[in-house]
């Protein structure tokens, strides 16, 4: 069956996928069910979409097509096009395949990887991918295959030189916006690091987060390409570019499920910094207590994995074990983190932010062979007490589109704020990092820039009752109350006295 005739009314909808409305009367006539795919011809070409059903918004004879969908087609309101049914695609077979716990292909992975970038699956299906890779894993033969794929879907960046560096944390940890200073750092010393990151998945603030409240983050190849020719360094969202594009519609799955399947997470990252130029790649991996890798052993077995995934993409790699037991620094979200990432440029940052920061610097630039083995930390301690990370993060803004003379409290926190004290006397035994991740988004970040926590008191320190513990910035009350609610139900900072319990001996009677 084939609809033609059709007359488009383009949306102002963005779905994030190639997504078409048709009235419910069309897509009886059609036979088929919102969700399906249906091919779209037009006089300059077709494209596989999937069409979703409506009473009132589209008539009959009409095609709704989403802002995403209007571009693809090429379109504008009133042109005529046909649909027929699409046919049902191979990688769908494949995805029940992985579900089932069986290994796919080459041929099989290749397929599902093109199936995303063409937009020829639905989001159901999509879901089952990203969950099957979740509980079905997959081997290394697979986790290739797939990376090799989402870097060819997409455009690549050729710096013509080596070695191109770049760095990556697997995340996990609250306040982890070490790459706004080991990049400079690095930077300095003429290696190249085009720097591209995330967005928050499970956080809550990415790094591309934090790095868009000081200047723009959506550059495209060419400008970083540009930028790192002239200046050494960008640190820019991987999503505003072509890179591995696959990987972004993945990820959009994995922020609404909240998971980041191993297998997923590893050709992720090494599809974005492949595609982005890199062949020196170090991944930090954050373990400890209540951090996305809990202990030594799994950070040890995911360390090989990237190793070994390196060397068969034929990519230079390096890991870091990082301690992940509590946050880094004080701030968490955006604008707090934008703000303690310039202190700590100038000199005046936290303890654990300055030591994760040098130290991986200090890994790169022996990496990259400027500084001998063993040195590279005090080089990069030295880079950093010198100022010069500090001018060079600042030529990095205003390349990037930001004003380089920003200071910290220039950024625009939240004006909503609440101190949550200590309930009782005692010491700071832990310091929840999935509590506070989970308050800091109920308060609004990464979306509210000005969102996040504060914290006054970390592990080991001695409370009086009523002592401040941390700070909750919000930009709208009822966000402030909806995180002071979960912060009262969960506390994430455990206070407990030195005396724990006291046992008596009660002699029995007679």
């Amino acid at each position: 069956m084939i609809l033609e005739n059709l007359k488009v009314k383009p949306i102002s909808m963005e779905t994030g996928r190639n997504i078409v409305l048709l009235n419910e009367e069309d897509v009886k006539d059609l036979g088929a069910y919102a969700g399906d795919r249906i091919k779209v011809t037009t006089p300059r070409g077709s494209l596989v979409v999937i069409i979703n059903t409506a009473r009132t918004l589209v008539q009959k004879g009409e095609i709704g097509t989403s802002i995403e969908a209007t571009k693809a087609l090429d379109v504008q309101s009133g042109d005529i096009v046909s649909v027929a049914l699409a046919p049902y695609p191979q990688s769908a077979r494949a995805i029940r395949k992985k579900m089932r716990g069986e290994q796919l292909s080459e041929k099989e992975v290749f397929a599902v990887v093109d199936d995303i970038v063409a937009g020829n699956l639905s989001t159901a299906e999509l879901t089952a991918f990203v969950t099957a890779q979740y509980i079905r894993e997959m081997t290394m033969d697979e986790i290739v295959a797939l990376t090799r794929r989402m870097v060819d879907s997409g455009e690549k960046i050729d710096f013509e030189t080596s070695p191109v560096m770049d760095v990556h944390s697997i995340g996990g940890v609250p306040g982890n916006k070490y790459a706004l200073i080991t990049v400079p750092i690095v930077a300095v010393t003429g290696l190249p690091v085009p720097k591209t990151s995330s967005r928050a998945i499970t956080s809550a603030a990415g790094t591309a987060d934090v790095m868009e409240v000081l200047t723009n983050v959506s550059l495209s190849a060419e400008e970083i390409k540009r930028i790192v020719r002239k200046i050494g360094a960008t640190l820019t969202w991987g999503g505003a570019l072509k890179l591995a594009p696959a990987d972004d519609v993945l990820i959009g799955v994995e922020r609404i499920l909240s998971i980041d399947p191993r297998c997923q997470l590893l050709a992720s990252v090494m599809s974005k910094k492949i595609a982005a130029g890199a062949d020196h790649v170090l991944i930090d991996i954050p373990t400890g207590p209540d951090s996305k890798v809990e202990s030594l052993e799994e950070a040890r077995s995911l360390a090989h994995d990237f190793l070994e995934l390196g060397h068969r993409l034929r990519v230079q790699v390096e890991t870091a074990l990082t301690y992940g037991g509590q946050p880094i620094g004080y701030a968490i979200g955006p604008a707090l983190e934008a703000q303690e990432a310039l202190e700590t440029l100038a000199g005046k940052g936290p303890g654990s932010l300055v030591e994760k920061s040098i130290s991986l610097a200090g890994i790169m630039l022996e990496f990259g062979g400027v500084a001998n083995y063993g040195m590279g930390r005090q080089m990069a301690f030295d880079i950093l007490n010198s100022g010069k990370a500090d001018k060079k993060f600042r030529e990095i803004i205003e390349a990037q589109g930001g004003d380089p003379n920003v200071k910290p409290e220039d950024l625009p926190i939240g004006d909503k704020r609440e101190t949550v004290t200590a309930p009782h006397d005692g010491y700071i035994t832990n310091v929840d990092n999935h509590r506070i991740i989970n308050i800091a988004r109920a308060v609004g970040a990464p979306r509210d820039r000005g969102a996040g926590i504060k914290i006054i008191l970390k592990k080991g320190h001695k409370v009086g009752k009523g002592e401040p513990l941390f700070e909750i910035y919000a930009e709208h009350e009822k966000k402030l109350d909806d995180a002071l609610s979960l912060a009262k139900r969960y506390p994430p900072i455990k206070i407990e006295s030195i005396l724990l319990e006291r046992l008596t001996h009660t002699p029995r009677a007679g």
